[in-house]
């Protein structure tokens, strides 16, 4: 269960809503397997599977969101339309007109939906709420707005915003690069992005490519000087998490070190015991990676619009 992800946003802290009143109202958006006629459902599942809808370890809490949706590809449904619009064309001898054609879709579409098969997902979210850290393990902004617009459908109150820093990822990405020095506590890892901000949207990417040579740096610096700006770079926290930072102040390629994994492994004999001792881990961790890096962009805005 260690994140993958980082899609981070702040809670007032403390936040002042109670476990008890979060699991509570979470009830009113529990999962429903997707019915046969809709083309998907959502909802709150237990993250343990013992029936609780917030699981909660040493003030930490996370929660789950499964979405089951049906495969009906466009092309089958597509297939179907034109073989029927072929045969009412033969018996009405006139082409079928737009309307009817809509029709035709809306009719297979509804048939042949119950037939689908059906993919499941599960979005896990880790909340912090004495330090008003939300953080959904999503690789888009879209998966997270899911969470999101699910909770303000489920909560009386959802006070979320933002994470603001005074220097953008992609300004302080620039500053590391061109200094070929990465911030304290943190060194730069095997893989860059940059992007002209022009219309042409050139692009260089370093993949599995050492950063620290000069004549990668000259190259680097080179591009920062023609107007390319990084939109991802790796880097490593500490020696104990790695991650590749995007230029929207996203996480993606989180990845806890083999150490943390055998600390967690060591302390547990069951399975129940292994899923405590990950996610007391996790969060110890990102409760330490996440507000230095914050400082290394400049601090944090919390009266940001």
């Amino acid at each position: 269960m260690w994140f993958r992800n980082l899609q981070i946003y702040r809670l007032p802290s403390p936040w002042a809503m109670s476990l008890e009143v979060l699991e509570q109202q979470l009830t009113r958006g529990p999962f429903v397997a997707c019915p046969s006629n809709q083309p998907s459902s959502r909802g709150w599942v237990s993250p343990r599977r013992d029936g609780a809808l917030v699981f909660s370890l040493g003030r930490q809490w996370m929660i789950a969101l499964s979405v089951e949706q049906r495969l009906l590809p466009a092309s089958v449904v597509n297939e179907e339309v034109r073989k029927r619009a072929e045969a009412i064309e033969v018996q009405q001898d006139f082409a079928v007109g737009r309307k009817q054609l809509k029709e035709l879709r809306e009719r297979v579409t509804e048939e042949l939906m119950p037939r689908a098969f059906t993919r499941r997902r599960t979005t896990f979210v880790w909340i912090d709420p004495q330090n008003g850290w939300f953080c959904v393990d999503a690789a888009s902004p879209a998966k997270a707005e899911e969470v999101i617009e699910h909770l303000r459908h489920c909560l009386d109150d959802f006070p979320l915003t933002m994470l603001h820093t005074k220097l953008s990822p992609q300004t302080a990405m620039a500053d590391w690069l061109a200094g070929s020095e990465a911030p304290a506590g943190f060194t730069i890892d095997r893989e860059c992005e940059l992007k002209a901000a022009s219309e042409e949207k050139s692009a260089v990417r370093y993949v599995h490519h050492p950063l620290d040579g000069k004549e990668i740096e000259g190259e680097v610096k080179a591009h920062l000087a023609s107007g390319k700006l990084p939109t991802k770079l790796a880097l490593t926290w500490d020696d104990r998490i790695s991650f590749v930072l995007g230029e929207k102040l996203e996480i993606k390629r989180l990845a806890f070190l083999d150490l943390l994994k055998e600390e967690a492994e060591k302390s547990a004999e069951r399975a129940d015991e292994q899923f405590d001792a990950d996610f007391a881990l996790m969060t110890g961790e990102l409760a330490r990676f996440l507000p230095q890096l914050i400082q290394v962009l400049g601090g944090e805005v919390r009266d940001a619009c």
